[in-house]
């Protein structure tokens, strides 16, 4: 099985958030599928097949579970089917029906994602805790993707937080991650997050794009701004260009590929 390292929502080497793009020839099981990205270990593999010609089937396994939408491995799985074809668009569709429409544009891709609702939720003082949060502006959850967002007043609060993933694991039951974010106080971004998500795949997952289903018209509700850049403020840090389209929003970003082998013995 072909298999691909892509850093993605970047330009640079070893910045981003890696992900692992697999091409089987055949259909895998889902033990076979989570073996592998378990022994991948990336917050996220992506295993890609071709239905028709710029039509690809795509299923997502973080180290414990399968996940049903991811940004970064969307980016990085349309990185490669663009460098190995002379496509300009791919229609990429989940586990669950949900179409993913990727279009190159020069060194960049753009990635369509839908709009998920937000609803108004109060947040254990525990959970806070666990983050080292003392006072947010907002709490909301998404349904969708069972992931909790939290506005901070902040963003180099944001950019500090070091959880207690003992602790947040803990507080809250039944969700995949924490969304937190803020306005941005620097001029080259409209918006900082980060993302936790222990309950379902690692501690930390260093730039996330499948949030932005909720996070871009979130802050395009408030900033009312159309083109925003958001800066995921992780270790290794990434970036973005989003908007909203109307159901639709609109995630631009770069990727660089790392690694390109071979996985062998999937049948043992």
């Amino acid at each position: 099985m072909k298999t691909y390292f892509v850093d993605s929502f970047t330009h640079q080497k070893f910045k981003g958030n890696p992900a692992a793009v697999c091409l089987p020839d055949s259909d895998l099981d889902e033990p076979t599928m989570q073996n592998v990205a378990m022994e991948i270990g990336f917050s996220e593999t992506a295993f890609v097949r071709k239905i028709h010609e710029g039509q690809y089937s795509i299923r997502f396994f973080s180290p414990k579970q399968e996940i049903a939408i991811c940004g970064h491995a969307t980016l990085a799985s349309a990185q490669i089917v663009f460098s190995l074809t002379d496509l300009d668009k791919i229609v990429f569709t989940n586990v669950n029906g949900v179409q993913l429409t990727t279009l190159r544009r020069g060194n960049k891709i753009s990635m369509q994602f839908p709009v998920y609702p937000l609803a108004p939720l109060d947040v254990p003082d525990a959970m806070l805790a666990a983050l080292g949060v003392t006072e947010i502006i907002h709490s909301a959850f998404c349904e969708n993707l069972k992931i909790i967002l939290l506005e901070l007043t902040d963003n180099k609060i944001l950019d500090a937080l070091n959880p207690d993933y003992g602790s947040l694991l803990k507080s809250y039951q039944y969700i995949n991650g924490v969304c937190v974010t803020a306005r941005s106080t620097e001029e080259d971004f409209d918006f900082h997050y980060r993302f936790f998500w222990p309950w379902s795949g690692t501690s930390e997952d260093p730039v996330t794009g499948g949030v932005h289903t909720f996070l871009t018209p979130y802050w395009n509700a408030k900033l009312q701004k159309g083109n925003m850049k958001a800066l995921q403020s992780s270790q290794r840090t990434g970036e973005m260009e989003v908007y909203q389209d109307g159901d639709q929003v609109v995630i631009i970003g770069q990727a660089v590929t790392m690694l390109e082998g071979v996985f062998f013995h999937l049948d043992v």
